[in-house]
């Protein structure tokens, strides 16, 4: 069967959802979305249980160990990611292959950048001697920051094989609702951050 050829001005209003499979590809990543946050309730509710808990004379503490000047550049970084994805998609409702492919690229770079700063930063505390299984409050801190962490490195991959496997293809009703599916993957991720940020470095640090 020969695939539709499609105009910015044929192509429909809601690419995302204008075919049964996308249609169940928007439902499923709702489901998969309230699924995992009940994940990250559980281990957020984990980290503020062993906030600061440890053997006696512990050194470690919200307070005196992070930073946050380096986790406000990382909620920029993820941030931005998050407008560029919005620009993508903008793209994506106009049948604008080429802008697709442009601002995904640019939410990767950025994706990256946030995770070579995690790395960076989980490096550090360990340098100080702040591992994993140093205190209850050094595995859930862990636990919870490398849980998003490895919602980041998913979401990365994800886009990044869209961005290479359709990049001869153009845009369709095929791979319009996977591009979208990544999108709103990739905002769930960049709320979960703003929360991780607040309670995690804002409530640690000034709280």
């Amino acid at each position: 069967m020969e695939e539709t050829k499609f105009t910015p001005q044929t192509w429909p209003d809601k690419p995302e959802q204008a075919t049964m499979e996308g249609k169940n590809k928007f439902v499923g990543i709702w489901i998969f979305i309230c699924s995992d946050i009940t994940l990250f309730a559980s281990v957020f509710a984990t980290y503020l249980s062993l906030k600061d808990k440890g053997p006696a004379g512990m050194e470690f503490s919200a307070a005196s160990l992070f930073e946050l000047p380096l986790a406000f550049v990382m909620t920029m970084l993820l941030l931005t990611s998050s407008l560029t994805s919005v620009y993508a998609m903008y793209h994506l409702k106009n049948h604008n292959f080429k802008g697709v492919q442009i601002w995904m690229s640019i939410t990767v770079l950025l994706g990256l950048g946030f995770l070579a700063l995690e790395i960076y930063e989980f490096y550090h505390y360990v340098h100080l001697g702040f591992g994993y299984t140093q205190s209850a409050f050094s595995s859930a801190f862990f636990t919870l920051v490398g849980t998003h962490g490895l919602h980041v490195v998913i979401g990365l991959v994800w886009i990044v094989c869209l961005i290479v496997r359709n990049a001869r293809r153009g845009l369709s009703l095929y791979n319009a609702p996977k591009y979208y599916a990544a999108s709103i993957f990739w905002h769930f991720i960049d709320v979960i951050w703003v929360f991780i940020f607040t309670v995690v470095y804002l409530m640690g640090v000034l709280g």
